[in-house]
């Protein structure tokens, strides 16, 4: 544990028994949208919260209680390098990060599969890119 956070999971099973029930059903829809739409990504715990990549970190699951210096409502759903994706309607946020960009849903209904879906094959693009570049 950090001093950032106070818990520390072993597992997604550890991570999905602390969430609450509204934060847990919109983790789980945005993880099987992942984890189907990219079926060679991998998935591990960092910073308690799930990450996703395939040659790199492409994008993230923050749930709002998994605290990090804080918390906030609803689950974020990130992208570790948003800030090369092609946004132009501004649906991702950048607050004041210089390379994430974000979504946060606090219910299943708000989220946009379909832009999600485009978003992650854009990314998937960059991870790839990224690794020609190395």
């Amino acid at each position: 544990m950090n001093k950032f956070q106070p818990v520390d999971f072993q597992d997604l099973d550890d991570l999905f028994e602390f969430l609450p029930h509204d934060e847990l059903v919109i983790v789980k829809a945005l993880r099987n949208l992942v984890l189907d739409f990219i079926p060679e990504i991998k998935e591990k715990l960092s910073y308690n919260v799930p990450f996703f990549k395939v040659r790199k970190n492409i994008c993230f699951i923050w749930p709002g209680s998994v605290p990090w210096g804080g918390t906030f409502e609803g689950v974020q759903f990130g992208f570790t390098s948003g800030h090369l994706l092609t946004d132009e309607d501004g649906y991702l946020d950048a607050g004041k990060r210089k390379y994430v960009r974000t979504k946060v849903f606090k219910s299943l209904p708000e989220i946009d599969f379909e832009k999600l879906r485009l978003l992650l094959f854009e990314a998937l693009e960059v991870d790839s890119q990224k690794t020609l570049q190395v």
